[in-house]
């Protein structure tokens, strides 16, 4: 199977009276949804309202969308310090399912749902399918982990709504992915990029992509970059498309890229994007990197305003070439918590990605990034696997391209690395989001 080529994409929109609304249209109806939502908080979410209270703010004075910078701020945080229910707007008895994901001190963040929740939930998910040129007709092969992750289950609920057939798979047990991929005549997949990149290694590796059906690949939970996606592309020539989502707001679906890869279209009917500068605030400007922080407009059972994801993107509200006028927020550079400051600079693990890849197949797209503290010096020593078709024993040829990689990593982060050459599939490939940074300084 050779792949859809870009010039024989079909290109469909699956609800164009939304996608397609005018700006003007579309702010009357964030307007009316916000209204709605802040009477909902205040007068069902004790949280809310004291929130409110304390700014000096009441349901009345939000009278558009343009009024959306007088609500407080939610963070991560308090949802932590309101677990599992404390900020649950309707009765627990209209709850029909509970999502969550873990968080570092062991307790889980939770997303209750009604069900409409649901529902609008599989509607966004499925307009990101059509964006992925996805029919009634394919047959969509999910290896997103079921259960409490939102990935499984988003992709599920976006494959009904769009009347496709959906293979839940979860997450795991690679040779049995690509057996069922094969047997079951799987026209697109959904897994996080790095377990992608994997899957695709092997599936090449087992002389088997000339078997597969496949003609896209639905990737998110984590962030990564242009070349990376090129690598999937080029393995098993197909088009990739990034997701975009977090269990807070909903899941995955909150925004998607089409064909032309122009950044991603977030669903702003459902939920309102600000992107923020992450120390004063203020809105950045089109193209200006910053915080993203997001409102739902509809959400029932659990609505946030201006909920903080940590995400780092830009925005665009110019109309795309695909047709669509939602604005769009552009590839993740990483987040504010993946940033690592050493030696005084911001260092991103995509920046790492970018650099090698683009070194042209001399070393493999799998690393690992550890930062140690010694004498109170800061040293970021970056694990790298040589490709297996360059990978020698010879001293003098292995430091000749450790040279090079440090030199590639200079360049891209402005600091001076460690580079440690590692034998091919020695770093640990992972099935869910993958871990890249290891931070072993006591900050």
């Amino acid at each position: 199977m050779a792949g859809v080529a870009l010039e024989n994409w079909v290109e469909r929109i699956r609800d164009p009276k939304i996608e397609c609304m005018s700006r003007d249209e579309m702010a009357d109806l964030q307007s009316k949804r916000l209204v709605d939502v802040v009477k909902r908080v205040y007068e069902n979410v004790d949280f809310y309202r004291k929130k409110m209270q304390q700014r000096g703010v009441e349901p009345g004075d939000i009278k558009s969308i343009e009024d959306i910078e007088k609500l407080p701020f939610t963070t991560k945080e308090d949802l932590k310090n309101n677990y599992p229910f404390g900020l649950l707007a309707i009765p627990m008895k209209d709850v029909v399912r509970v999502q969550g994901t873990s968080g570092t001190t062991g307790k889980l963040t939770i997303a209750p749902y009604s069900q409409k929740d649901v529902e609008v939930w599989g509607e966004c998910v499925a307009r990101g399918l059509t964006m992925a040129g996805l029919t009634n007709e394919d047959i969509i092969h999910v290896c997103y982990g079921y259960g409490l992750f939102t990935g499984g289950m988003g992709l599920d609920y976006g494959a009904k709504a769009l009347g496709a057939t959906a293979i839940p798979m979860s997450a795991g047990n690679t040779k049995r992915q690509m057996m069922c991929m094969e047997d079951l005549g799987a026209t697109a997949f959904a897994c996080t990029p790095s377990y992608a990149l994997y899957l695709a290694e092997s599936i090449q590796e087992a002389g088997l992509v000339d078997h597969m059906k496949i003609k896209a690949g639905i990737h998110g939970a984590e962030p990564w970059t242009e070349e990376m996606r090129k690598k999937i592309e080029s393995i098993l020539h197909i088009n990739c498309f990034d997701i975009y989502g977090l269990c807070e707001i909903t899941g995955p679906g909150v925004a998607q890229d089409c064909i032309h890869k122009a950044g991603l279209h977030v669903h702003a009917d459902y939920f309102y994007p600000e992107v923020l500068n992450p120390a004063t605030h203020e809105k950045c400007a089109d193209g200006e990197t910053g915080e993203l922080v997001f409102t739902t407009l509809a959400k029932e059972a659990m609505p946030l305003l201006r909920y903080r994801t940590k995400d780092l993107t830009s925005i665009d509200h110019s109309p795309c070439e695909c047709g669509r006028t939602l604005p769009r927020i552009s590839k993740f550079t990483g987040r504010t918590d993946d940033m690592k400051v050493i030696r005084g600079v911001n260092v991103f693990p995509t920046q790492v990605e970018t650099a090698l890849l683009s070194m042209g197949g001399v070393v493999a797209p799998h690393y690992m990034m550890i930062v140690d503290r010694e004498d109170n010096m800061d040293v970021l020593t970056v694990m790298v696997e040589v490709d297996e078709r360059v990978f020698s024993d010879e001293i003098r040829k292995l430091d000749a391209l450790r040279n090079k990689i440090g030199a590639v990593l200079k360049q891209a982060l402005g600091i001076s690395v460690r580079v440690k050459l590692v034998e091919p599939k020695s770093i640990q490939r992972s099935e869910g989001k993958a871990v890249r940074v290891i931070d072993n300084r006591k900050l």
